[in-house]
C-alpha cells in the first residue's frame, strides 16, 4: 500500500517499480546498514560518558555483545573519520561532529519509539524495535512519525 495525494493506494502484489525507483530503495537500505553500526557505537559512547564519566573498551564489548577486537577495529574506523578521539591508556571521546551524530541518531531512536509507544506497541519492544527502524526509516517518514505522535500526543 503506499500514498499518492494522501490517500491509500494498493498495489498489486506482483508489480514491479522502475529500474531507477528499485535501485534508489536497495542503495537507501545499503546506506542505512553503513550507518548502523557507526551510529550505535557513537551513541554508546556518548551514553557511557554521560553515565559514568568515560566511554572503555570493555564497557562498549559488554553492552554491544561483541569482543573487545571487535570494538577496536570500529573505533579506529571512528577515529580515522573524525568521529572519535582515542588517547592511549584512557577512554574514547567523541568529536564535535561525532556528538552531533550520535544527538542526531538519539533523537531519531527518541521519534521511533514514541511512535511506536503512540500506536500500543509495548515500552520493551517499543525500545528494541526503535533500535532497528531508527537506522532504515527516511527522513520522510521520519517527520510522519513525529506529526504523528506530537497530534496523539
Amino acid at each position: 500500500m503506499s500514498r499518492q495525494a494522501g490517500k491509500p493506494v494498493i498495489k498489486k502484489e506482483s508489480q514491479l517499480v522502475n529500474v531507477e525507483e528499485h535501485v534508489a530503495g536497495f542503495r537507501q537500505v545499503r546506506e542505512a546498514h553503513r550507518r548502523e553500526l557507526i551510529d550505535d557505537y557513537l551513541e554508546l559512547i556518548d551514553d557511557l560518558i554521560r553515565e559514568s564519566g568515560e566511554a572503555r573498551q570493555v564497557d562498549m564489548a559488554a553492552r554491544l555483545g561483541v569482543s573487545q577486537p571487535t570494538v577496536a577495529k570500529m573505533l579506529k574506523r571512528l577515529a580515522s573519520v573524525g568521529l572519535i578521539e582515542q588517547i592511549p591508556w584512557r577512554g574514547v571521546s567523541l568529536t564535535p561532529e561525532g556528538e552531533k551524530q550520535a544527538q542526531a541518531s538519539r533523537e531519531r531512536h527518541h521519534i521511533v519509539e514514541n511512535f511506536l509507544l503512540t500506536l500500543g506497541v509495548s515500552a520493551d519492544t517499543a525500545r528494541r524495535d526503535a533500535e532497528g527502524i531508527e537506522h532504515h526509516v527516511s527522513d520522510e517518514t521520519l517527520e510522519i512519525f513525529r506529526q504523528f505522535t506530537a497530534r496523539k500526543g
